[in-house]
C-alpha cells in the first residue's frame, strides 16, 4: 500500500468515527430525526452541486427509484437508528457496534446468497458476538433499546451490501453517493413536520456541519478514491480502524471513560471484523 493510500484510509476511519461524536452531540438537542435528515440534505447536496458544476451526470430520472430505495436502507434507517442510541449510548459503543456491519453481511449472505459459511468467518462471527457482549455490559443496563438500534444500523449496512450484490444496478457509485443520501433525506422530511426539531445550539450547527460536509461529501470522495486504488475489499479494511477512533474520539472530547471491557471487546470486535473480511 502505497503512503497516500495509507494516509487516506487512515482520514477516512478518523472521519467515519468522529460521526459518531458529531451526532451525540446533535441527536440530545435537535433529536434523532433531524439529525439524520440534515446530514443527508447537507451531504447529498453537496454532491449533487458538485457534480453539476464538473458536468458528472448522475441520471436522476433514470435512477431516482433506486436511489430512493437503496437511500432508505443504507442511509435514512440506520442514520435515524443510530440518531436514537446517541441519545443514551457512548460514542466509543456506537463506532465498535458499527464494526458488526461485515457480519451481518456475512450472515445474511449466507441465508440470501447461499454463500458458504467458512470456518473462518464463523469464528468472526462468534468473536463478533463476545466482543459486542463485553463492551455492552458496562452501559448495557437499562439501554438495551439503544444497543439493539446500533445492532440494527449495522444490519442495515450489511443488508444493503446483499442487496447490491443480488439486485444491483448499472449506476455509478458516485451517483449512489448523492442520490442515496438526497433521497434518504426526502423520505425522512415528514417527520420534521410532524416533529420539529428544537433550535440548535452553535456546537450542534457545528456538528451538523461536520456530518453533512465532512463525513458525508468529504469521505465519500476518499472512498471512491480508495476504492479506485485498493479495490473494493481493500477500501474496507477502514472498517478495521472506525472503532478505534471512535473510541479514541469520545474520550478526548467528551471525557468517556476508557474501561478494560471497552477496550478488550473493541479489540475482540475488529478481530472479528478482521476474520469475516477475509474469509
Amino acid at each position: 500500500m502505497k503512503a497516500a493510500d495509507a494516509a487516506r484510509l487512515v482520514a477516512l476511519a478518523a472521519i467515519w468515527g468522529a460521526s459518531f461524536l458529531f451526532i451525540r452531540i446533535a441527536a440530545p438537542v435537535i433529536g434523532p430525526a433531524a439529525t439524520a435528515d440534515v446530514r443527508m440534505l447537507i451531504a447529498g447536496g453537496t454532491l449533487a452541486t458538485y457534480y453539476a458544476a464538473t458536468g458528472f451526470d448522475a441520471q436522476w430520472r433514470r435512477w431516482w427509484r433506486y436511489y430512493l430505495l437503496i437511500g432508505a436502507l443504507n442511509c435514512a434507517a440506520p442514520f435515524l437508528l443510530y440518531g436514537y442510541s446517541a441519545l443514551e449510548l457512548s460514542v466509543g459503543l456506537m463506532a465498535v457496534l458499527n464494526a458488526t456491519s461485515p457480519m451481518w453481511g456475512a450472515l445474511l449472505s449466507a441465508l440470501m446468497l447461499n454463500e458458504r459459511m467458512s470456518r473462518q468467518r464463523l469464528a468472526g462471527l462468534v468473536l463478533g458476538i463476545a466482543g459486542v457482549a463485553l463492551v455492552s455490559g458496562p452501559e448495557g443496563s437499562g439501554h438495551w433499546l439503544a444497543i439493539a438500534a446500533s445492532l440494527g444500523a449495522a444490519f442495515c449496512y450489511g443488508l444493503t451490501g446483499v442487496v447490491l450484490r443480488r439486485w444491483g444496478r448499472a449506476t455509478s457509485a458516485r451517483g449512489m453517493a448523492a442520490g442515496t443520501q438526497l433521497m434518504g433525506g426526502v423520505l425522512l422530511l415528514p417527520l420534521l413536520v410532524i416533529a420539529p426539531p428544537a433550535w440548535p445550539t452553535p456546537d450542534v450547527v457545528m456538528a451538523m456541519l461536520a456530518l453533512g460536509l465532512v463525513s458525508g461529501a468529504l469521505a465519500y470522495v476518499l472512498y471512491f478514491r480508495l476504492i479506485a486504488d485498493l479495490g473494493a475489499t481493500g477500501a474496507l479494511t477502514v472498517t478495521y480502524l472506525i472503532p478505534i477512533f471512535g473510541v479514541l474520539w469520545g474520550a478526548l472530547f467528551l471525557g468517556e471513560p476508557l474501561g478494560v471491557a471497552m477496550i478488550v471487546g473493541a479489540l475482540i470486535v475488529i478481530g472479528g471484523t478482521v476474520l469475516v473480511l477475509r474469509g
